[in-house]
């Protein structure tokens, strides 16, 4: 059975310098997508480099965690994960307003985004799962990624995106690779990809200042993976194996969603 192979770049949008690493690794490297975070402090850079390279497929990176609500304007979003979860379950945040507020940016920007997934994966939480269905439905958007591969959460997400006509990869790779990755790795992954079709999520970027002033952990990784997703290696890896890189906007992209489970690993 066909492999096919989606690279996603998280954080466009950022800063300055991850903008350009992204660029990099899709113009010169195997990264086929982005999701574009609309509260990143390097927004509008980030739509003027999408609108020079129309080839890079550019998602919604939805934001819970850090930085400032779109739907309320000067309002800090909750700072981490547990405080989010805090907030959700006592009612404090719309999740659903916040989100739509996000995507209607990248609509305004004149960038239709074709797929979502959220910063932490704070999708994980079964009420942004279902805000974020929600919005994927108001807006057309029909790519959500997958959450993390656990028995009970998988089959769960499996029959919750069925039912709201949404797609997904049958397998998201790179989750436990986020900041550790290099050139040998990434092969290795190749080499052992299942059938049909996964998406491989990255951080690639520049280690500017303003991402070294910037409340996360990933900055000189985000060199590395650069320089892993643009390694000839890599590239020959997916031609030995047969792996074809695809889009979410690629029409020969295999999912599942209404057409029953994925392939068996």
């Amino acid at each position: 059975m066909l492999r096919q192979l989606i690279v996603n770049a998280d954080d466009f949008g950022f800063t300055r310098g991850v903008n350009e690493g992204i660029l990099r690794a899709h113009r010169e490297g195997i990264v086929t997508a982005a999701t574009l975070m609309a509260n990143g402090r390097a927004f509008e850079h980030a739509v003027e480099l999408a609108r020079e390279k129309p080839s890079l497929d550019v998602g919604c990176h939805l934001v819970l965690v850090g930085g400032q609500s779109l739907a309320a304007p000067g309002r800090p979003l909750p700072a981490s994960v547990p405080a989010l979860t805090t907030a959700v379950l006592l009612g404090r945040m719309s999740v659903h307003d916040e989100l739509a507020a996000q995507v209607r940016k990248l609509i305004d920007a004149g960038i239709h985004p074709t797929h979502l997934d959220t910063h932490k994966h704070t999708h994980l939480l079964p009420q942004v799962l279902k805000a974020v269905l929600q919005v994927a439905r108001e807006f057309g958007i029909p790519w959500i990624r997958r959450t993390l591969d656990v028995p009970l959460v998988r089959r769960r997400f499996d029959r919750l995106i069925r039912g709201n006509g949404c797609r997904a990869a049958g397998r998201l790779a790179g989750f436990r690779l986020t900041g550790r990755f290099g050139i040998d790795d990434l092969v290795r992954l190749i080499h052992a990809l299942p059938p049909g079709l996964t998406e491989f999520l990255c951080h690639p970027g520049y280690a500017d200042d303003d991402l070294r002033r910037s409340p996360t952990r990933l900055v000189e990784s985000r060199q590395r993976e650069v320089e892993a997703l643009t390694a000839p290696e890599v590239r020959e890896a997916l031609r030995a194996e047969g792996v074809e890189l695809v889009s979410f906007r690629d029409p020969t992209a295999t999912s599942w969603g209404n057409s029953g489970p994925p392939s068996p690993r």
